[in-house]
C-alpha cells in the first residue's frame, strides 16, 4: 500500500487502526443489515457510522444517544476503567454538537458471592458514579446482572443522551484545504496506549494484570470545562469540523477526519502538549489520554478559539493544517513530522476505512441441541401455598431480582433537575423542555442467558423489553442504540450467535418499525476457552410530548377508598427455560426462551400510550424477570401501597399458581387504572386488540400483598428480604 517499508510510527498506527475494536473487521460483514433491513425515518439526522445517533423530536430540537463497552479495563482496573468508560461516551456525544444531559449504565459482573465479583463491583460503581457526579450528570438507569459467565469478564456498557439544537449539528469532516488543526483538552502522556488493540481485541489470560498502563485514567473536571469551551465554540459558529480523542488516541481522530473529507493534512508531533517529555513519535499518535477534543478551524477563527479555551481553562494548540485532496480526484495524505523528520505519509482512508474485512468461519454451537431440549419446564415447581410463598421471598431477594439501591444512591440521579423517572423506575426520564414539558424516556436490556439458548430470538427479546420498558412510561419509542457483547470472533461458534443476533435485532426492528442508530461491538469477551453469554444489549429512546403525563410503576395512594383496579396485559404461558426462577433454583439453563411477538409489543406499547393520554393509568409496570410475582412486588414496595389479588381460573389448580406468578411470557404489563374508569380501559384494550385480566384493587391500608387462596406477606416482610441482599454481600 505504502510502497516501501513503513516507519515505526506508521505500523503503529495501521496495529490499531485495523485492531478488531477499531476496524470492526469481523463484524461489518454482519452489521450492514441495520442499514438494509432499517425502516425509514424522516427522524434520524445522523446515523450508523458517526460518533453517535441524532434523532429530530420537534421542529427545533434534536437528541442524540449511544452505549459503549469498556469491558476489558474495568476488568484490570475497575475504578479508571469504568470512569473513562463513561468519559469517552460522553465526548462522543459531546462531538455531534450536543450537550450531555444523563448517562445510563447497563452492568454485568460475575457470581454475586464470588470473591473477584466484591473487588470489580464496588470500583466500576465508584468510577462510574465518580466520574458521572463530578460531570454533574443524572445516572437514569441501567442494569446490574450477576452470572458465572462473565466471571474474569465483566461488561461495564456505558451510554450517554445529549440535546442539541437542530441547526448545531457538527460533523467530523477536515475539511477546506488551509484550515487549522487544533488539538485541545488535556496533554497527552503514556496511559492508554494500546488500549483498543492490547486490551480490547484480544482475550484475557493469567498475564492480563500487567496490562495496567494499558488502562487510561480519567480527570472529569477536565472534561467539564471540556464541554462547556466546546459548546460556546459550537454557538459562535468557530469550528468546521470536530472529533473526539477516544479508543486510538491521535491516530483515529487525524485519520477519520481527513478520510471523511477527502483531504489530507500535515501535522508537527513537536506541538502536541505533552506529560512526559520523553515520550516517542509512536507513543504520542498512540496514547489514549482522555478529555481531548480535535478541532477543524479556518484560519481567521483560530484566535477567537483559542481565546476561549483559555478563559475556560483548557490548553488548546494549533497541531497542523489540512492540505488539499491528490490530484486526479486522488485522496489526501497525512503526513506528520517529529523534530524536523517526516515519521508518517500515509493515505488517511487506508487506515479508516480501508482496513480488512473478515467473513469469519461460523457454526452453530455443538451443545446448543442438548441445550435446548433440557427445558426448565419439566423441572420440579412449587405447587402449595406455603411453597409459593417461599419462593416469592427467596425470588425477590436473589442477587439479580433484589434491590439495586446500594448501587444507584452512589449515583446523583437529579442533578440538572430536569429528570422525572430514574431508578427503580422501568425507563429513565429526562425533560428537555422546560415550556413544553417536551422529554424523553430511555431503557437498556439484555438477557445473555435467553441468548445462549437462542441467539436471534434473545435479541429480539432484549430489544422487546426495552421498547416496553419505554412504552410503559408512556412514551412512543422512536429508536435504537446497541451494544453487542461476544467472546471471540476467532470462535466459529461466537461467529455463529453474533450473526444470529445482528440478524435478530435488524429482523427486529424493522418489524417494530425503529431504525438503529448506531452502537458498539465489543468481542474477546472471554477469559481462556469459556466466553460469556452472548450479550446483546438495547437500548431504546422513547418521546413523550408531556412529561408531565409520564406513569410511575408504583401504585399510587388512591384516590378512591376501594383502591386502584389492577389488570394485566398480554397473555401467559407456561414459560420458564432460562428464567430466572430455573437459574436460582435449580441452577439451570436449558430450553427455548420464551415466544416474542412484535405486533403484539406495537399494539401493547400504542394502548399504553393512548390509556396515559387519556388519564386511564396510574401506574405502569413491565413484566420480564421474575414475571408477575416480582413486577407486583416492585409495584407495591416502591410507595408502600399493598395489593389484594385473585388469580384467574385456569391457573387455581396445582403448580399452576406459581406458573402465573413466575412464568417469563413476554409482551406483558401489569397497569392500575382509578375506580370508575375501568370500562373505558377495558374498551380500549378491545379496540388495540390487547388481551386483558383483571387481577384485583390496590389496598394501601392493608400493608400486604395478598394473593388469594394462596399467601398473604406484610410488605415489611417483602422489603426486608428484597432490601438486604447487596448491602449483606458489598457492605452497608
Amino acid at each position: 500500500m505504502l510502497g516501501r517499508r513503513p516507519t515505526q510510527s506508521e505500523l503503529a498506527m495501521y496495529s490499531i487502526m485495523w485492531s478488531e475494536h477499531c476496524s470492526y473487521k469481523s463484524s461489518k460483514v454482519h452489521l450492514r443489515q441495520f442499514g438494509e433491513k432499517a425502516p425509514p425515518s424522516d427522524k434520524l439526522l445522523a446515523g450508523i457510522g458517526e460518533n453517535a445517533g441524532v434523532i429530530q423530536i420537534s421542529d427545533d430540537i434534536a437528541v442524540t444517544f449511544k452505549v459503549e463497552s469498556h469491558n476489558h479495563p474495568s476488568y484490570v482496573e475497575p475504578y479508571q476503567g469504568a470512569a473513562t468508560g463513561v468519559g469517552g461516551i460522553v465526548r462522543d456525544i459531546l462531538a455531534m454538537g450536543a450537550r450531555p444531559v444523563a448517562v445510563m449504565d447497563p452492568l454485568r459482573f460475575g457470581a454475586a458471592d464470588h470473591e473477584d465479583t466484591a473487588r470489580v463491583l464496588p470500583g466500576v460503581v465508584g468510577g462510574i458514579g465518580g466520574y458521572g457526579n463530578s460531570l454533574g450528570l443524572p445516572n437514569i438507569g441501567g442494569e446490574v446482572v450477576f452470572d458465572p459467565c462473565y466471571q474474569g469478564n465483566p461488561l461495564v456498557n456505558a451510554l450517554c443522551i445529549g440535546v442539541l439544537p437542530v441547526d448545531r449539528l457538527q460533523n467530523k469532516a477536515a475539511a477546506g484545504p488551509g484550515n487549522i488543526v487544533v488539538l485541545m483538552g488535556a496533554k497527552t502522556g503514556r496511559d492508554g496506549i494500546g488500549g483498543v488493540s492490547v486490551l480490547a481485541s484480544a482475550t484475557f489470560d493469567s498475564e492480563s494484570e500487567q496490562r495496567r498502563p494499558s488502562v487510561q485514567v480519567g480527570d472529569p473536571f477536565m472534561e467539564k470545562l471540556l464541554i462547556e469551551a466546546c459548546l460556546e465554540l459550537y454557538d459562535d459558529r468557530r469550528v468546521v469540523g470536530i472529533q473526539d480523542l477516544g479508543g486510538a488516541g491521535l491516530t483515529c481522530a487525524l485519520t477519520e477526519t481527513a478520510a471523511a473529507a477527502g483531504t489530507g493534512m500535515t501535522v508537527e508531533l513537536d506541538k502536541v502538549p505533552l506529560r512526559e517529555p520523553s515520550m516517542q513519535p509512536h507513543e504520542i499518535l498512540a496514547s489514549e489520554s482522555q478529555e481531548r477534543m480535535l478541532l477543524i478551524v479556518e484560519p481567521d477563527q483560530l484566535e477567537a478559539v483559542l481565546k476561549t479555551a483559555a478563559r475556560w481553562g483548557v490548553l488548546a494548540t494549533a497541531i497542523g493544517e489540512v492540505t488539499p485532496p491528490g490530484p486526479e480526484g486522488l485522496p489526501g495524505r497525512v503526513t506528520i513530522t517529529w523534530q524536523g523528520h517526516t515519521v508518517v505519509d500515509v493515505p488517511p482512508g487506508s487506515l479508516a476505512d480501508d482496513g480488512p474485512v473478515y467473513a469469519r468461519p461460523m457454526r452453530e454451537p455443538a451443545d446448543l441441541i442438548l441445550l435446548q431440549a433440557d427445558r426448565a419446564e419439566t423441572l420440579p415447581r412449587p405447587s402449595t401455598p406455603d411453597a409459593v410463598r417461599e419462593t416469592v421471598l427467596r425470588m425477590v431477594a436473589s442477587p439479580n431480582l433484589c434491590d439495586r439501591t446500594w448501587v444507584t444512591e452512589q449515583y446523583d440521579r437529579y442533578v440538572l433537575g430536569n429528570t422525572v423517572l430514574a431508578q427503580p423506575e422501568d425507563a429513565g426520564v429526562i425533560r428537555i423542555d422546560e415550556r413544553s414539558g417536551l422529554g424523553v424516556a430511555l431503557s437498556v436490556d439484555g438477557n445473555g442467558r435467553y441468548a445462549r439458548l437462542d441467539p436471534y430470538t434473545g435479541a429480539k427479546l432484549a430489544l422487546a423489553e426495552a421498547y416496553r420498558n419505554v412504552a410503559v412510561t408512556g412514551a412512543a419509542p422512536l429508536a435504537v442504540t446497541n451494544c453487542l457483547n461476544f467472546g471471540s470472533p476467532e470462535d466459529p461458534a461466537v461467529m455463529w450467535q453474533f450473526a444470529e443476533a445482528v440478524r435478530g435485532l435488524a429482523d427486529g426492528c424493522a418489524e417494530l418499525g425503529i431504525p438503529v442508530t448506531g452502537g458498539n461491538v465489543s468481542f474477546y469477551n472471554q477469559t481462556g476457552a469459556a466466553a460469556i453469554h452472548p450479550t446483546p444489549v438495547v437500548g431504546v429512546l422513547g418521546v413523550l410530548d408531556d412529561v408531565a403525563q409520564r406513569v410511575p410503576m408504583g401504585f399510587p395512594k388512591p384516590a378512591n377508598p376501594d383502591g386502584d383496579i389492577i389488570f394485566l396485559l398480554g397473555e401467559t404461558r407456561l414459560e420458564l427455560s432460562g428464567s430466572e426462577w430455573a437459574w436460582v433454583t435449580h441452577e439451570h439453563l436449558g430450553g427455548v426462551p420464551p415466544k416474542v411477538d412484535l405486533a403484539g409489543e406495537k399494539a401493547l406499547a400504542g394502548l399504553l400510550a393512548e390509556a396515559a393520554r387519556v388519564g386511564h393509568l396510574t401506574a405502569a409496570h413491565d413484566l420480564s424477570d421474575g414475571g408477575l410475582a416480582q413486577a407486583l412486588v416492585e409495584a407495591s414496595l416502591r410507595r408502600g401501597v399493598g395489593a389484594r389479588i385473585a388469580l384467574p381460573e385456569e391457573f387455581t389448580a396445582g403448580s399452576m399458581p406459581f406458573v402465573f406468578l413466575f412464568s417469563e411470557s413476554a409482551g406483558r404489563a401489569m397497569v392500575s387504572v382509578p375506580h370508575g374508569q375501568e370500562k373505558a380501559f377495558t374498551a380500549l384494550c378491545t379496540e388495540h386488540g390487547v388481551p386483558w385480566t383483571a387481577l384485583g384493587v390496590t389496598d394501601e391500608n392493608g400493608g400486604q400483598l395478598e394473593v388469594r387462596d394462596q399467601f398473604t406477606i406484610g410488605l415489611d416482610e417483602l422489603r426486608e428480604a428484597h432490601t438486604g441482599t447487596l448491602p449483606a454481600l458489598f457492605g452497608g
